[in-house]
């Protein structure tokens, strides 16, 4: 028997379609082709984060198995048509699966999705600084279920990505790292405002952490019960460090204010009581 007999010998009979050596032959030189595209597009892919500077490997994880993952798809699907099944025919019924699949594994579907988009969108990325739910927090890895983020007790969260993608997060690194810390202090009616002002005013200015080009801001915020409130904001370059920095601010406007004289309010009550009752009260205290 001649080779290119052997190479037309049918095998089997798949949908109709008659299946022969060089048809196997040539599905496995299309895996193999698949196998070995997929590999170089992920060094592709990696490359080309390295050289944008990026390091973060969850990024680059995720953007190479999501390029492994269509490569697959796009050879395998080239191979299966090649054995004679129809993609039409194997969509429709993937397309019910998926529907079954998609009602039992919602949320996850949903995170991989709002996960695809984040890393497409690049608004939020491996070591920003963001407030989610009220509280600080840098994230560390990002992957296409959930993303891992540290609080400023050292804590790890994991954050679903359709928490990040859906609801409002405040990313303050997304432009620049500049934060604006403010401090509220009250002071009592008594006091010069002119001077409160003035001694806040060069408190904030010789704050040596500060970024010295962007001025501080001082301004009376409120008339309260026992105080006139005043705020002080000065802006940062480091938001991971809001709390000691904080901290900071409010031991300086505490000596500012107490060198100067001035006297920090707290709250006070003030009893007056009818001359009746004060008679009844000195009666009460002399029959004892």
């Amino acid at each position: 028997m001649r080779f290119s007999e052997i190479l037309q010998t049918r095998l089997f009979v798949l949908a109709g379609t008659p299946v022969n050596v060089v048809t196997v032959v040539t599905v496995v030189i299309i895996v193999g082709f698949t196998i070995l595209a997929s590999r170089l597009l992920q060094r592709a892919v990696v490359r080309y984060f390295e050289l944008r500077g990026m390091t973060d490997e969850g990024t680059i994880l995720v953007s190479a198995r999501l390029v492994h993952y269509v490569t697959l798809a796009v050879g395998l699907g080239i191979a299966v048509s090649m054995i004679g099944v129809k993609l039409t025919a194997l969509f429709a019924a993937g397309a019910v699966f998926a529907v079954a699949i998609g009602f039992a594994m919602q949320n996850i579907s949903q995170n991989f999705i709002s996960g695809v988009i984040l890393l497409a969108e690049r608004a939020i990325k491996p070591s920003d600084i963001l407030e989610v739910d009220g509280r600080i927090v840098r994230v560390m890895r990002m992957g296409i279920r959930a993303t891992v983020a540290r609080t400023l007790d050292e804590e790890d969260l994991i954050i679903p990505n359709a928490t990040l993608v859906q609801s409002t997060v405040k990313n303050h690194t997304l432009r620049d790292p500049l934060f604006r810390l403010r401090a509220s202090v009250g002071v009592v009616y008594s006091a010069d405002m002119a001077q409160v002002r003035k001694v806040l005013e060069d408190a904030a200015r010789a704050i040596s952490w500060r970024v010295a080009e962007e001025k501080p801001v001082v301004h009376m915020t409120a008339f309260g019960n026992s105080s006139v409130d005043w705020e002080v904001s000065v802006w940062v370059d480091d938001p991971w460090k809001i709390a000691s920095y904080r901290s900071q601010l409010n031991e300086i406007i505490w000596w500012a204010l107490k060198d100067a004289g001035i006297v920090i309010a707290f709250p006070q009550l003030d009893l007056h009581l009818d001359t009746s009752v004060e008679d009844a009260i000195r009666r009460a205290g002399q029959t004892r």
